[in-house]
């Protein structure tokens, strides 16, 4: 009796105690929501620390939720997006991982599902944005909550406009207006976002007349004022865009409750009409508005430090623009710097690389006007530190998400046990396999709800590595440098013989830096159309095996226009060249351009590029300084034959290439059936060389690259989820350096995605190849590498050797078979085969054993004697 009673007042008091504590969360935020300010704000925030080490139940649990909801609210009212959207991200977790949409019929997408995907449009965080918006499309279809389904096709619909998918947007508005129920301020929004997408597609016909009605409630006669004011702005009517924007803003000053970043986005849009009316003045003082909006204490015609700052897209609108104003170059470059540094704050918070790579564009523009900038001043005057400072900005915006991931491999290399660097290689690694996954379901069009699911998922990881990111900067505040010094270029140049030509492929110019030991100089070329074309139309000569065949003088004379046009006669002075390549001449193999005009047609005559120089390529000064040569000292093979039998894509000739790899490395060859996915992967981590003879496709806008395996297709984001070591990776295979060309990244290619695997170096085709020659390229590339160890200076013999076979016609000659390979790496020099030495070290080791034992024996067969 006396346990029962014990027990029973147990469970009284811990019901009392829970109930309370529930109570007690609840009370905590209506205070918090009856008098909102800075000092409740930080009460709040101190309980809410409390209440997350202390609830249980799920009562508890969906109390805190409805506590976050009303933080980030708040939060987001007052331009906190980043701890708003943490803290609607750890509310939405929460809710979903203790199920409360059984116990509650609290309506999560309204107060936490649809803001969090409008701050991540906001922030620039697409990925997460586009799947939590679906995510409760899904959800809202499942409870047939039509304003929900609406509410998401808006959101998704302004969304896919922020990123230019404008198209997409027809789509889904369409779609949308068809369903049955819809009210009509639902129907005016999306008409609103309708037109803005057509006028933005130029498809003026399609808009019609925007009807603007007095009984239109104040926002949407906003919109369509300011639709309007779009439409006679890319008319060029500029006087009636002007009388549109005027209306526009007299009806946004009549709307309730202003979102400081609405009107702050409003005095930019005014300051660039402005700037169309020549009125520069005015639209400085403009941006000084929308400064002084989203920085009420800031005061001053100047511009704010980087201190007052905070994660918010219209600063950079307010600083870019600001900069076109200058007249000054230094008050420009500084104003760029703070689009830089807000930019940052933005990507700091995105996990995914796709949503990275959608931001670099504009830092790209951005970079190109810093680099015209210090072209000019470093044209006036001469002096090295804008070419320096100029450098800087193009490496800054070259394959930012390889270099990320490059340092976080690097500082996992030299702390391999640290907890925090494992998990977050692990989440990346498994950000990337659904990642895949999601692309496969969505290319078969599988169901909606595994798609969901998947995306999902993607979220949950998202919200563990941003979390996972800050501890780790906490202990490894150097985990984000990515810098690097021009003295130690030079260092490194000095002692590779080497020069850098480097590229910055722009909108208006293609900028060239040459750098060697002793030197540094800075070209511009002014990239018109008929330089446009000129690089287009030489790409097209390697399209197919007759296009330099038929028209081998039209070769020639580009060949040797485009060797002038690119500045190869400023880097005559070493041997070897370092190519980091950007936009379109990713895709030129830079060793077939001539250096000299010529009548001849027989190609082993011509004055290529590759008879006088040693290239190797590289996406960024910093991988050429970083590059480490011989890290394996057991240079063990593994290769991938599939060879494809019986089908009409047979590689006849990869059975000779894997014949003459086995002949001159220690390999392990993986041929037909043996050669699947799952074998590349469970072996590739054992191997210091990876060879893969095999199909492979560049992919298309919508389907990414792929290298095919024995009846299996590996696509682009399974290669990104592997942890790859190996010292060099030959991809004999076609289009293995081809995929969607993505600005400052470069290609999304099979190559790309082995260097995002952790390979440094890496050789690969830019085009569909031709088995034979392929085959005969590879047998004399193993051939000189056995002898060398060196793959820079292997590629440029097997090439050389091709060229100079006379077993080869002049038509196979043709720089379409000889130079589709490029090498991406480091400048290994040439090294004697050890090899060779040692076995006659072993044979002679074994004479001297042999005649030593003969001794012996005789010795004692005459004490016998």
């Amino acid at each position: 009796m006396k346990k029962s009673l014990i027990v029973f007042i147990f469970f009284s008091y811990y019901f009392s105690y829970a109930q309370q504590l529930e109570e007690n969360i609840y009370t905590a935020t209506e205070i918090f929501i009856s008098s909102q300010n800075k000092v409740s704000l930080q009460t709040l925030s101190r309980q809410e620390a409390l209440y997350k080490n202390k609830v249980t139940t799920r009562d508890e649990q969906l109390a805190l939720v409805f506590l976050q909801c009303n933080k980030a609210y708040y939060l987001k009212n007052h331009n906190d997006f980043i701890n708003a959207i943490s803290t609607y991200e750890d509310a939405w977790n929460r809710f979903s991982k203790n199920n409360l949409s059984t116990l509650s019929d609290y309506d999560i997408i309204e107060y936490c599902l649809k803001p969090l995907g409008n701050l991540y449009t906001k922030t620039g965080d697409y990925t997460n944005a586009e799947n939590i918006i679906k995510h409760y499309i899904f959800l809202a279809e499942k409870s047939n909550n039509l304003t929900h389904q609406i509410g998401g096709a808006i959101n998704l619909s302004k969304l896919y406009q922020s990123i230019g998918r404008h198209k997409v947007v027809l789509k889904i508005i369409n779609a949308t207006l068809k369903y049955f129920g819809i009210s009509p301020a639902q129907k005016l929004n999306l008409e609103n976002i309708k037109t803005t997408s057509l006028i933005a597609l130029k498809q003026y016909d399609a808009v019609g007349e925007i009807k603007n009605k007095n009984s239109t409630p104040f926002i949407h006669l906003f919109n369509q004022y300011k639709n309007t004011y779009q439409l006679e702005l890319q008319k060029g009517n500029l006087k009636n865009a002007v009388i549109y924007f005027d209306k526009a803003k007299e009806v946004f000053s009549k709307l309730p409750d202003i979102a400081a970043r609405n009107m702050a986005k409003l005095y930019v849009e005014e300051a660039q009409l402005l700037v169309l009316l020549n009125s520069t003045t005015d639209a400085l003082r403009s941006l000084q508005k929308a400064i002084q909006v989203l920085l009420p204490n800031f005061e001053g015609d100047k511009l704010p430090d980087k201190e007052l700052l905070y994660a918010e897209n219209t600063f950079i609108d307010i600083f870019d623009l600001y900069a076109d104003l200058q007249l000054n170059s230094n008050n420009a470059i500084e104003s760029y710097e703070l689009s830089f540094y807000v930019s940052a704050l933005l990507q700091d918070n995105i996990t995914s690389q796709e949503a990275k790579i959608i931001n670099q564009t504009a830092n790209r523009a951005r970079s190109e006007k810093c680099i015209e900038i210090l072209f000019d001043e470093y044209s006036k005057f001469h002096n090295n530190e804008f070419l320096v400072d100029a450098f800087q900005f193009a490496e800054r915006s070259k394959v930012s998400v390889l270099k990320e991931v490059s340092q976080k491999n690097t500082l996992l290399q030299h702390y391999p046990n640290d907890s925090f660097l494992l998990k977050e290689q692990f989440l990346l690694q498994q950000q990337e396999r659904i990642t895949n996954q999601l692309v496969q379901k969505q290319l078969r069009e599988s169901k909606a709800s595994e798609i969901n699911t998947l995306g999902t998922e993607l979220n949950k990881i998202s919200i563990q590595l941003k979390s996972i990111k800050k501890e780790i900067l906490n202990v490894y505040p150097q985990a984000e440098q990515n810098s690097f010094s021009m003295e130690t270029l030079k260092q490194k140049l000095l002692k590779d013989e080497a020069t850098v030509i480097e590229y910055f492929y722009g909108k208006r110019a293609i900028y060239q830096f040459i750098a060697t030991a002793e030197s540094f100089s800075f070209q511009k070329i002014v990239l018109d159309s008929t330089i446009s074309n000129a690089i287009s139309q030489f790409v097209h000569f390697f399209d197919n095996a007759s296009a330099i065949n038929t028209h081998i003088h039209e070769y020639t004379n580009q060949a040797f226009y485009m060797y002038k046009l690119l500045g190869f006669s400023n880097a005559l002075t070493s041997k070897n060249w370092v190519v980091i390549p950007d936009g379109l001449l990713n895709f030129i193999p830079f060793e077939a351009l001539l250096m000299e005009k010529t009548e001849v047609t027989n190609f082993s005559k011509m004055p290529f590029v590759i008879n006088e120089k040693i290239i190797a390529y590289n996406s960024s000064v910093l991988f050429y300084l970083k590059g480490k040569s011989n890290v394996h000292t057991n240079r063990n093979l593994l290769g991938v034959f599939p060879v494809f039998e019986n089908t009409n894509q047979t590689l006849t000739y990869s059975i000779t290439e894997a014949n003459a790899i086995k002949k001159e490395m220690v390999s392990t060859i993986l041929m037909n059936a043996e050669a699947t996915k799952n074998n590349f992967i469970k072996n590739a981590p054992s191997y210091s060389i990876l060879h893969l003879s095999t199909h492979a496709s560049g992919g298309s806008f919508m389907v990414p690259a792929s290298i095919e395996f024995y009846k299996e297709t590996m696509l682009l984001n399974e290669l990104y989820s592997l942890n790859l070591d190996a010292e060099l990776v030959v991809l004999s295979a076609c289009e293995t350096g081809v995929g969607k060309l993505q600005k400052g990244e470069g290609a999304m290619s099979i190559a790309r995605g082995f260097q995002y695997a952790g390979v440094q170096n890496v050789l690969f085709s830019l085009w569909k190849i031709n088995d034979l020659a392929t085959s005969k390229i590879m047998q004399s590339f193993y051939k000189n590498y056995s002898a060398n160890q060196s793959a820079f200076i292997s590629n440029h013999n097997s090439k050389i050797a091709y060229l100079q076979s006379e077993d080869i016609s002049n038509i196979k000659k043709s720089p379409y078979y000889w130079s589709s390979f490029v090498y991406y790496g480091v400048l290994t020099p040439a090294m004697p085969n050890y090899d060779m030495y040692y076995y006659l070290l072993g044979f002679i080791t074994l004479l001297i054993t042999l005649f030593g034992l003969r001794k012996y024996l005789q010795k004692s067969k005459s004490k016998l004697d």
